[in-house]
């Protein structure tokens, strides 16, 4: 399994004491797979996400992702696990103001060493019909614009995991439609595990597998039939 999750909790510290996020997550996701998760806001979604990417660290049971156990990894070596291994996509896009969109996607690249950081980052933005937009600066693109480059960031390393909240969040029908094209054929391009957290039903028909949480718990699963996704 990629991903395997067993008897997992989160617990933070709220304003009023402890706050179970999440409680008894047990969970696999195979290679390749497409998982969606969906739930009402504060079901532990976004949450559940993070613990995949080693970007909140779990306080009871283990995680473990590609055979690593997160929960037991140091802050450093969690950083090189998820440069090596994960593309994230975050609905606010989270695109340094100050580079341009070649320089947004080449440079998590050039931190992880690759030479040809700059080369992969244009290959990318091409791949998502950016080519024309490399230099320009985030605050002179639109919204659609901005995920398109976070998307060729999160998929230029050749992540064997990609994960997505909210991918379409902030954007409109037309424009969440193309994010979402673009997401599923960056999977299928390079054979990415997909997990992604929406509240879309139209995005989550598309996955192999629909996760439904509640009360931060699993409180259940569905496997969309081809029909549904269709629609």
């Amino acid at each position: 399994m990629v991903l395997s999750f067993r008897d997992v909790g989160l617990r933070l510290q709220g304003n009023a004491g402890p706050v179970e996020i999440l409680q008894g997550i047990t969970l696999d996701v195979a290679r390749g797979e497409t998982v969606g998760m969906i739930g009402p806001s504060g079901s532990g979604k976004s949450s559940l996400l993070m613990l995949m990417g080693g970007l909140e660290r779990a306080t009871a049971g283990s995680v473990t992702a590609l055979g690593h156990d997160l929960t037991r990894l140091g802050e450093d070596a969690l950083a090189r696990f998820r440069r090596q291994n994960m593309g994230v996509v975050f609905q606010s896009f989270h695109l340094i103001p100050t580079m341009t969109a070649l320089e947004n996607v080449a440079t998590p690249l050039e931190l992880a060493g690759r030479r040809d950081a700059f080369e992969r980052a244009e290959e990318e933005l091409r791949a998502v019909g950016l080519g024309h937009r490399m230099d320009h600066y985030p605050a002179q693109m639109s919204g659609g614009e901005q995920q398109r480059v976070a998307l060729a960031r999160a998929a230029a390393p050749r992540p064997a995991i990609l994960l997505a909240d909210e991918p379409t969040g902030n954007l409109d029908g037309p424009n969440g439609q193309a994010i979402m094209d673009m997401l599923f054929g960056l999977r299928d391009k390079h054979g990415a595990t997909l997990v992604l957290v929406t509240h879309a039903p139209d995005l989550a028909a598309r996955c192999d597998r629909v996760i439904r949480l509640a009360d931060g718990r699993i409180a259940g699963e569905d496997r969309p039939t081809r029909a549904e996704a269709a629609e």
